[in-house]
């Protein structure tokens, strides 16, 4: 084979897969930090894999918040209106997280249960988060608006 043509050669099948390695790559980490959301409902249906990184969405079912004493851990909760799946989580609350409201948990969905890594609470008394108001209307139950 000609030199000139055999350089060429090596070059594009350098370039192309170079460029296989940083898409395979990019890929890689991208699946790694997805964050699908789940309803409640969806979570006890089993539709969310064990050990996967999601965020989870519902209203704080009145009478289920327990508090540890001895640490910042604290369970609940949440529900669709239809059914209704547990969350704990360590740290801190937001100043609005309250029983009754919405709320998004971001975390991993473990042997059943929210383990969250960070809880965001509505910011004002009408606000509610878009897929919880989404889930909740899906359930048969109006929001208002």
């Amino acid at each position: 084979m000609n030199p000139k043509r055999q350089r060429k050669l090596v070059l594009i099948i350098s370039l192309v897969l170079g460029i296989g390695v940083a898409i395979g790559l990019a890929m890689y980490a991208m699946r790694q930090n997805i964050n699908l959301f789940y309803t409640p409902s969806q979570l006890a249906n089993g539709e969310a894999p064990d050990g996967q990184r999601i965020q989870a969405g519902g209203l704080v079912v009145k009478g289920t918040v327990v508090r540890d004493p001895s640490s910042l851990a604290v369970t609940f909760m949440i529900s669709d209106l239809k059914k209704q799946v547990p969350v704990t989580y360590t740290g801190i609350l937001p100043d609005l997280f309250k029983e009754g409201q919405g709320i998004v948990a971001n975390g991993y969905f473990k042997n059943g249960r929210v383990e969250a890594e960070e809880v965001l609470a509505k910011h004002d008394e009408n606000y509610m988060p878009p897929q919880v108001k989404q889930a909740i209307e899906e359930a048969g139950h109006p929001t208002g608006k």
